[in-house]
């Protein structure tokens, strides 16, 4: 049974199911609803149909109120299905709440994109502390890099614990061979991504105010905004930067069209994690919204750099990839620490 709840699972689970079928594994896809508007399209794309739906998703929804809802829903349904193994994906609550579900019914679970840390329990909240629960219940861990690996040594994690690479690479590979269309662009593209919790409120509307300066200093760029459905991040944007010339705030894009527009750009900013992995591959210069990341692999090897919300930060560093030609180029010669695209093949010659 693979656990899908957000966006960002179904990218990099899809992989995972995908291949699983077609080595005649017996599947069953289940879908918490954390996200349920956004999680459609990419199923969809991927043609992933969910076998069970807990429908948790209500507006305005706590952390409290979601665990337990999804808790509650996994019972019944790991009692009927008595899965052999249970896959969770990376930090979610979906994530954490269906894991421990599963050890509640004593089904052994898997976790893709195990061991990422920033070492903050609050910093991603609540994902930091989601992984870490986690790690203590998973009975197979599937890392994406070897300091992954290493993260989980430390906290005592030692046995099946595996290097595979990141199934979102899989997935990134698996929709350019499909070639999505280029969209037509003549100036500098600044591709915009930003939605977690620690970046709500006055850090967004610095993040806001460096784009404008951004604009104001480089005449060629322009941005694209894809704006979360989050109310308390969507009120923000649209305040500050609806109606600019050179800014198109457009809806949460599927992921065929969020690869078109990756492709495309010049350089991106995001606070995703799976942006973080999949830009390298595409050699694009990442310039990371957050004050930590669990994916410091990309920084070390050079393809991203941290600048967190301080508007100031943020302008200097992208107008110096708009304008010097050599610092843009080194993102470019810097290896993607982040796999080849088969950690989803990877997973299942391990579990075979």
């Amino acid at each position: 049974m693979v656990c899908i709840g957000t966006r960002p699972e179904a990218i990099k689970l899809a992989p995972l199911v995908l291949a699983a079928k077609a080595r005649h594994f017996d599947v069953s896809v289940l879908i918490s609803g954390q996200h349920r508007e956004m999680l459609a399209p990419f199923l969809s794309f991927f043609k992933i149909h969910a076998d069970h739906d807990l429908s948790v998703f209500k507006p305005n929804q706590t952390l409290p109120s979601l665990t337990a809802a999804i808790l509650q829903g996994m019972g019944p349904i790991l009692k009927s299905a008595q899965p052999d193994l249970l896959f969770v994906q990376g930090d979610t609550t979906t994530a954490f709440a269906c894991a421990l579900a599963a050890f509640y019914e004593q089904v052994p679970v898997a976790h893709v994109e195990a061991g990422l840390r920033t070492f903050d329990r609050y910093s991603p909240f609540p994902e930091e502390m989601n992984r870490m629960f986690v790690s203590r219940i998973a009975e197979y861990h599937f890392a994406p890099t070897v300091l992954a690996k290493e993260n989980l040594a430390r906290e005592g994690i030692t046995e099946r614990v595996f290097v595979t690479g990141n199934t979102g690479v899989d997935a990134l590979r698996f929709t350019l061979e499909k070639d999505p269309a280029r969209l037509s662009e003549s100036s500098k593209m600044i591709l915009v991504t930003c939605h977690r919790r620690e970046n709500h409120g006055k850090p967004l509307e610095h993040i806001c105010d460096a784009l404008l300066e951004i604009l104001e200093k480089h005449p060629d760029a322009r941005v694209v905004f894809p704006v979360h459905l989050n109310p308390h991040v969507q009120k923000i944007v649209n305040a500050k930067l609806a109606g600019h010339p050179r800014i198109s705030l457009i809806p949460p894009q599927g992921y065929e069209e969020f690869t078109a527009l990756m492709k495309q750009a010049y350089l991106l900013l995001t606070d995703s994690g799976g942006v973080q992995e999949e830009a390298p591959y595409l050699k694009k210069p990442i310039f990371v919204l957050r004050e930590s990341t669990e994916r410091p692999e990309g920084i070390d090897a050079g393809v991203s750099v941290l600048v967190g919300s301080d508007s100031e930060k943020i302008v200097n560093v992208v107008s110096r990839a708009l304008s010097d030609s050599a610092f843009y180029q080194s993102f470019q010669r810097a290896a993607s620490p982040y796999g080849d695209g088969y950690a989803a093949e990877k997973i299942l010659d391990l579990l075979s």
